[in-house]
Protein backbone atom coordinates (compact mmCIF):
# COMPACT_ATOMS: atom_id res chain seq x y z
CA UNK A 1 0.00 0.00 0.00
CA UNK A 2 1.33 3.46 -0.92
CA UNK A 3 -0.08 6.75 0.69
CA UNK A 4 0.92 8.48 -2.61
CA UNK A 5 -1.68 6.45 -5.22
CA UNK A 6 -4.36 7.10 -2.21
CA UNK A 7 -3.24 10.99 -2.99
CA UNK A 8 -3.62 10.45 -6.25
CA UNK A 9 -6.83 8.42 -6.28
CA UNK A 10 -7.90 12.02 -4.44
CA UNK A 11 -6.63 14.55 -6.88
CA UNK A 12 -3.22 15.51 -4.40
CA UNK A 13 -0.36 15.61 -5.97
CA UNK A 14 1.85 16.06 -3.30
CA UNK A 15 2.02 15.13 0.74
CA UNK A 16 -0.09 17.69 2.47
CA UNK A 17 1.48 18.80 5.99
CA UNK A 18 -0.09 16.95 9.19
CA UNK A 19 -2.11 20.65 9.94
CA UNK A 20 -5.26 21.91 10.24
CA UNK A 21 -5.06 23.13 6.39
CA UNK A 22 -3.88 19.16 5.57
CA UNK A 23 -6.57 18.26 7.37
CA UNK A 24 -9.02 20.21 5.18
CA UNK A 25 -7.85 19.62 2.15
CA UNK A 26 -7.71 15.58 2.58
CA UNK A 27 -11.10 15.47 3.79
CA UNK A 28 -12.71 17.66 1.18
CA UNK A 29 -10.65 15.88 -1.90
CA UNK A 30 -11.62 12.43 -0.49
CA UNK A 31 -15.64 13.41 -0.47
CA UNK A 32 -15.14 15.14 -4.11
CA UNK A 33 -13.29 11.56 -5.97
CA UNK A 34 -14.72 8.59 -3.82
CA UNK A 35 -18.54 8.10 -3.75
CA UNK A 36 -20.28 6.00 -0.64
CA UNK A 37 -21.83 3.11 -2.02
CA UNK A 38 -22.99 -0.42 -0.56
CA UNK A 39 -22.59 -2.64 -4.10
CA UNK A 40 -20.48 -5.15 -2.76
CA UNK A 41 -23.00 -5.09 0.11
CA UNK A 42 -25.62 -5.81 -2.78
CA UNK A 43 -23.70 -8.17 -4.79
CA UNK A 44 -22.90 -10.55 -1.84
CA UNK A 45 -19.36 -9.58 -1.20
CA UNK A 46 -17.61 -9.54 1.55
CA UNK A 47 -16.75 -6.26 3.24
CA UNK A 48 -14.16 -5.91 5.68
CA UNK A 49 -12.83 -3.21 8.72
CA UNK A 50 -9.25 -4.62 7.92
CA UNK A 51 -7.25 -1.94 5.69
CA UNK A 52 -5.63 -4.26 3.02
CA UNK A 53 -8.93 -5.34 1.30
CA UNK A 54 -9.76 -1.87 1.38
CA UNK A 55 -7.38 -0.32 -0.21
CA UNK A 56 -7.59 -2.64 -3.01
CA UNK A 57 -10.89 -2.02 -3.48
CA UNK A 58 -10.94 1.80 -2.93
CA UNK A 59 -7.56 2.51 -3.93
CA UNK A 60 -6.82 0.27 -6.96
CA UNK A 61 -9.81 -0.69 -8.17
CA UNK A 62 -11.64 2.55 -8.30
CA UNK A 63 -14.36 1.66 -6.07
CA UNK A 64 -16.01 3.61 -3.19
CA UNK A 65 -17.56 1.99 -0.11
CA UNK A 66 -19.25 2.87 3.84
CA UNK A 67 -18.19 4.23 6.33
CA UNK A 68 -15.80 1.33 7.19
CA UNK A 69 -13.79 1.39 4.29
CA UNK A 70 -14.26 5.12 3.94
CA UNK A 71 -13.12 6.40 7.25
CA UNK A 72 -10.71 3.07 7.61
CA UNK A 73 -8.71 4.34 4.51
CA UNK A 74 -8.99 8.18 5.44
CA UNK A 75 -7.62 7.21 8.84
CA UNK A 76 -4.62 4.89 7.33
CA UNK A 77 -3.54 7.71 4.86
CA UNK A 78 -3.57 10.33 8.12
CA UNK A 79 -1.11 7.83 9.68
CA UNK A 80 0.86 7.99 6.98
CA UNK A 81 1.36 11.48 6.48
CA UNK A 82 2.18 12.12 10.56
CA UNK A 83 -1.55 12.85 11.62
CA UNK A 84 -2.32 11.71 15.14
CA UNK A 85 -5.47 9.62 14.52
CA UNK A 86 -7.70 7.41 16.72
CA UNK A 87 -10.54 5.28 15.51
CA UNK A 88 -13.67 5.85 17.22
CA UNK A 89 -17.00 4.39 16.96
CA UNK A 90 -20.30 6.03 16.67
CA UNK A 91 -24.14 5.11 16.61
CA UNK A 92 -26.20 6.34 14.01
CA UNK A 93 -29.70 7.18 14.88
CA UNK A 94 -28.64 5.88 18.72
CA UNK A 95 -30.87 9.45 19.26
CA UNK A 96 -33.77 6.95 18.81
CA UNK A 97 -32.83 3.25 18.69
CA UNK A 98 -30.43 3.56 22.02
CA UNK A 99 -27.09 1.84 22.93
CA UNK A 100 -27.97 -1.58 19.85
CA UNK A 101 -26.63 1.34 17.56
CA UNK A 102 -23.43 1.72 18.81
CA UNK A 103 -20.58 0.54 16.26
CA UNK A 104 -22.68 0.88 13.30
CA UNK A 105 -20.40 3.76 12.18
CA UNK A 106 -16.63 4.43 12.03
CA UNK A 107 -15.40 7.82 12.53
CA UNK A 108 -12.07 9.44 13.15
CA UNK A 109 -10.33 11.66 15.79
CA UNK A 110 -7.97 14.21 14.63
CA UNK A 111 -5.37 15.67 16.97
CA UNK A 112 -4.50 19.50 16.24
CA UNK A 113 -2.75 22.22 17.75
CA UNK A 114 -5.65 23.95 17.36
CA UNK A 115 -8.11 21.06 19.39
CA UNK A 116 -9.89 17.85 18.71
CA UNK A 117 -11.30 17.43 15.12
CA UNK A 118 -14.03 15.03 13.73
CA UNK A 119 -12.89 13.30 10.43
CA UNK A 120 -15.82 11.74 8.77
CA UNK A 121 -15.85 10.64 5.29
CA UNK A 122 -18.09 7.59 5.73
CA UNK A 123 -21.57 9.11 6.84
CA UNK A 124 -22.80 9.37 2.99
CA UNK A 125 -24.36 13.11 3.45
CA UNK A 126 -22.62 14.85 6.29
CA UNK A 127 -20.22 17.55 6.25
CA UNK A 128 -17.44 18.02 2.90
CA UNK A 129 -15.37 19.72 6.19
CA UNK A 130 -13.74 18.04 9.18
CA UNK A 131 -14.62 20.01 12.43
CA UNK A 132 -13.85 21.27 15.54
CA UNK A 133 -15.05 18.96 18.69
CA UNK A 134 -17.19 21.62 20.29
CA UNK A 135 -20.70 22.18 20.82
CA UNK A 136 -22.69 24.83 18.19
CA UNK A 137 -23.99 24.98 14.87
CA UNK A 138 -21.65 25.42 11.62
CA UNK A 139 -22.30 25.23 7.86
CA UNK A 140 -19.76 23.56 5.61
CA UNK A 141 -20.84 26.04 3.12
CA UNK A 142 -23.73 24.46 1.62
CA UNK A 143 -25.27 23.09 4.65
CA UNK A 144 -26.16 23.42 8.13
CA UNK A 145 -24.86 20.82 10.90
CA UNK A 146 -24.94 21.07 14.55
CA UNK A 147 -22.68 18.97 18.03
CA UNK A 148 -24.60 19.00 21.01
CA UNK A 149 -23.42 16.82 23.93
CA UNK A 150 -27.10 15.53 24.57
CA UNK A 151 -25.47 13.82 27.54
CA UNK A 152 -22.05 13.60 29.77
CA UNK A 153 -19.18 12.15 27.68
CA UNK A 154 -21.12 11.61 24.87
CA UNK A 155 -21.35 14.35 21.43
CA UNK A 156 -24.19 14.29 18.87
CA UNK A 157 -23.99 15.07 15.20
CA UNK A 158 -26.88 16.76 14.24
CA UNK A 159 -27.55 16.14 10.30
CA UNK A 160 -28.51 18.96 8.21
CA UNK A 161 -32.49 18.90 7.78
CA UNK A 162 -31.98 17.05 4.41
CA UNK A 163 -29.80 14.45 5.42
CA UNK A 164 -30.85 10.58 5.02
CA UNK A 165 -29.78 9.60 9.06
CA UNK A 166 -31.08 12.43 11.31
CA UNK A 167 -27.98 11.98 13.97
CA UNK A 168 -25.00 9.60 15.22
CA UNK A 169 -23.42 10.01 18.94
CA UNK A 170 -20.05 9.03 20.17
CA UNK A 171 -17.84 8.74 22.75
CA UNK A 172 -14.08 10.43 22.88
CA UNK A 173 -12.29 7.07 22.82
CA UNK A 174 -10.56 4.64 20.73
CA UNK A 175 -13.30 2.33 19.32
CA UNK A 176 -13.75 -1.47 20.30
CA UNK A 177 -12.40 -2.95 17.12
CA UNK A 178 -14.58 -5.85 17.88
CA UNK A 179 -17.62 -4.03 18.26
CA UNK A 180 -16.97 -2.40 14.49
CA UNK A 181 -16.24 -6.07 13.42
CA UNK A 182 -19.47 -7.42 14.38
CA UNK A 183 -21.82 -4.21 12.98
CA UNK A 184 -20.42 -4.40 9.74
CA UNK A 185 -20.69 -8.06 9.39
CA UNK A 186 -24.35 -7.71 10.63
CA UNK A 187 -24.99 -4.63 8.23
CA UNK A 188 -24.35 -6.79 5.09
CA UNK A 189 -26.04 -9.72 6.14
CA UNK A 190 -29.58 -8.93 8.35
CA UNK A 191 -32.47 -8.65 5.99
CA UNK A 192 -33.27 -5.55 8.64
CA UNK A 193 -30.03 -3.50 7.51
CA UNK A 194 -30.83 -1.00 5.21
CA UNK A 195 -27.55 -1.89 3.14
CA UNK A 196 -29.39 -5.38 2.26
CA UNK A 197 -32.50 -3.86 1.85
CA UNK A 198 -31.60 -1.27 -1.12
CA UNK A 199 -28.89 -0.05 -3.02
CA UNK A 200 -27.42 3.41 -2.05
CA UNK A 201 -24.44 5.12 -3.61
CA UNK A 202 -23.76 9.05 -2.49
CA UNK A 203 -21.51 11.40 -3.39
CA UNK A 204 -20.14 15.24 -2.63
CA UNK A 205 -20.65 18.01 -5.32
CA UNK A 206 -19.23 21.45 -4.61
CA UNK A 207 -23.20 22.40 -4.81
CA UNK A 208 -24.31 19.61 -2.78
CA UNK A 209 -24.93 15.93 -3.29
CA UNK A 210 -25.94 13.39 -6.32
CA UNK A 211 -27.76 10.23 -4.19
CA UNK A 212 -28.93 7.09 -5.65
CA UNK A 213 -31.56 5.20 -3.65
CA UNK A 214 -32.73 2.23 -5.55
CA UNK A 215 -34.50 3.91 -8.62
CA UNK A 216 -34.73 7.08 -7.57
CA UNK A 217 -31.33 9.39 -8.24
CA UNK A 218 -31.46 12.94 -6.93
CA UNK A 219 -29.40 16.06 -7.22
CA UNK A 220 -29.67 17.82 -3.37
CA UNK A 221 -28.44 21.21 -3.05
CA UNK A 222 -29.52 23.97 -0.80
CA UNK A 223 -31.71 25.28 -3.43
CA UNK A 224 -34.02 22.15 -2.96
CA UNK A 225 -33.78 18.53 -4.63
CA UNK A 226 -34.48 17.28 -8.32
CA UNK A 227 -35.58 13.84 -8.40
CA UNK A 228 -35.30 11.07 -11.76
CA UNK A 229 -36.68 7.77 -11.73
CA UNK A 230 -34.50 5.23 -13.63
CA UNK A 231 -35.86 2.98 -16.13
CA UNK A 232 -33.90 -0.40 -16.52
CA UNK A 233 -30.08 -1.49 -16.18
CA UNK A 234 -28.71 0.84 -19.46
CA UNK A 235 -29.81 3.72 -16.78
CA UNK A 236 -28.90 2.67 -13.80
CA UNK A 237 -25.41 1.65 -15.27
CA UNK A 238 -25.12 5.28 -16.63
CA UNK A 239 -26.00 6.92 -13.67
CA UNK A 240 -23.69 5.11 -11.57
CA UNK A 241 -20.50 5.90 -14.49
CA UNK A 242 -21.88 9.46 -15.21
CA UNK A 243 -22.98 10.76 -11.02
CA UNK A 244 -20.77 8.25 -9.20
CA UNK A 245 -17.97 7.29 -11.42
CA UNK A 246 -18.24 3.82 -10.99
CA UNK A 247 -17.74 1.10 -14.08
CA UNK A 248 -19.08 -1.64 -12.38
CA UNK A 249 -21.55 -3.80 -14.96
CA UNK A 250 -22.16 -6.93 -12.00
CA UNK A 251 -24.48 -4.29 -10.82
CA UNK A 252 -26.87 -5.24 -13.63
CA UNK A 253 -28.10 -7.88 -12.06
CA UNK A 254 -29.48 -5.92 -9.02
CA UNK A 255 -31.91 -4.11 -11.67
CA UNK A 256 -34.79 -7.18 -10.60
CA UNK A 257 -34.45 -6.62 -6.99
CA UNK A 258 -34.19 -2.90 -6.98
CA UNK A 259 -37.16 -2.57 -9.26
CA UNK A 260 -39.04 -4.92 -7.21
CA UNK A 261 -38.32 -2.76 -3.87
CA UNK A 262 -39.78 0.28 -5.63
CA UNK A 263 -42.56 -1.19 -6.22
CA UNK A 264 -43.27 -2.83 -3.02
CA UNK A 265 -42.20 0.86 -1.39
CA UNK A 266 -44.73 2.93 -3.10
CA UNK A 267 -47.72 0.71 -5.07
CA UNK A 268 -51.02 1.96 -4.40
CA UNK A 269 -54.13 0.96 -3.81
Amino acid sequence: MDVDTYLRRIGIRERPPATLQGLRALHRAHLLAIPFENLSVQLGQTVTTEIGPIYEKIVERGRGGWCYEMNGLLGWALEQLGFDVTRMAGGVMREVMGDAQMGNHLLLKVELPEGLYLADVGFGDGPIEPLAILPGEFSDGRFGFALSEPETGWWRLHNHPQGGAKSFDFRIAPADESLLASKCAYLQTSEMSPFVQNLVCQRHTLEGFAMLRGRVLRRLTPDGTEDRLLNGTDELLAAMRDHFDLNVREAASLWPKIAARHEAMFATG
